[in-house]
């Protein structure tokens, strides 16, 4: 455990410069006492490094000093720090292991390739959050990322509901999202998002792209993550169910809706759960209500009552040849 703690430090020092024994106790969850006998051991071992006093003190290694981890390539790296999700790995209790990793590479690189490992992370963000989608093509991915890498501005040809549209962006980042590329770029003054997948063509121009001074790709993105979860229109809707298919309704309208849905306690003459449902997108309730399949009956609201009767009327005579 200290053999760690150890490299950590020695590693903090030669990617940070100088820190306090405040700061180093900090970053390691340990004591200042700690920190000053860690010093002393790396110091009894060769390891140049000393500590100033004062306020402008702290404890730093001889300039030029660096120890170097080796066989990991700057591709290795890269994908090191693009695989890094912070979210994912503190769940499963790795987030230090990420953390330390990531710092190890850092030191052990060249200042070139370290630089491009920052700038990785800089511009390309995994969101590994649940929404429920499907992949799609991307053909364009690769021209976008190309973009995004090089800070270069593009026109794209955006596919909409009333028609392709032309567009001049500056791409400043791509997210994934549950298999889903989205680009976040920037249109004069304001920060938007477009959906690869509906992404038609894309022409470079050869314009450099200027970033917003303090654009954060992660903290902009859960913003609007949040914004969009927000705002997003919904709809209640009381459905009852019988007990042994409630599977059957999950499928249809996904785990979270479920598990927020809340119990109305009417009788039910055949045992059946009685639910309380917000669903987004009440334009879409009906449909997706439908895929629960006989084992769900929607009693209010009236109009989704009457839509799903009349779409199930609309199959049964598209299929009433095959009945008989």
């Amino acid at each position: 455990m200290r053999a760690s703690r150890l490299v950590s430090l020695l590693l903090l020092l030669q990617t940070r410069g100088q820190l306090t024994a405040a700061e180093l106790a900090a970053e390691l969850e340990v004591s200042e006492r700690t920190i000053h006998r860690d010093v002393e051991a790396l110091s009894a071992s060769g390891v140049p490094i000393y500590a100033e006093r004062g306020v402008h003190g702290g404890i730093r290694l001889v300039d030029g000093y660096r120890t170097r981890l080796t066989g990991m390539t700057g591709e290795e790296a890269e994908a090191l720090f693009l695989a890094g999700l912070p979210g994912p790995a503190a769940e499963l209790g790795l987030g230090t292991v990420v953390a330390a990793a990531q710092l190890k590479v850092l030191a052990s690189l060249p200042g070139e390739l370290r630089a491009r490992a920052s700038r990785l992370v800089e511009r390309f963000h995994l969101d590994a959050g649940d929404w429920f989608r499907a992949s799609q093509p991307v053909p364009h991915l690769g021209a976008l990322s190309d973009a995004v890498w090089t800070g270069t501005r593009v026109e794209i040809t955006y596919d909409r509901e009333g028609g392709p549209v032309q567009r001049t962006i500056d791409p400043l980042g791509l997210v994934l999202k549950a298999g889903i590329w989205y680009v976040v770029a920037s249109i004069g003054d304001q920060i938007r998002t477009y959906r690869v997948s509906r992404v038609l063509g894309v022409t470079p121009e050869g314009t450099t792209v200027e970033r917003p001074e303090g654009f954060d790709l992660g903290a902009y993105w859960t913003e609007s993550s949040a914004a969009f979860e927000r705002d997003v229109p919904r709809i209640e809707v009381i459905v009852r169910v019988r007990p042994d298919r409630l599977d059957h309704l999950r499928t249809a309208v996904g785990n979270a809706a479920v598990d927020a849905a809340e119990f109305v306690p009417d009788r039910d003459p055949e045992g059946w759960l009685r639910l309380r449902l917000r669903l987004d997108w009440p334009e879409e309730a009906p449909r997706t209500l439908l895929g629960a399949g006989r084992w769900v009956e929607v009693l209010e609201p009236t109009e989704v009552r009457a839509r799903l009767a009349s779409t199930a009327r609309a199959v049964a005579e598209r299929y009433a040849g095959d009945l008989g």
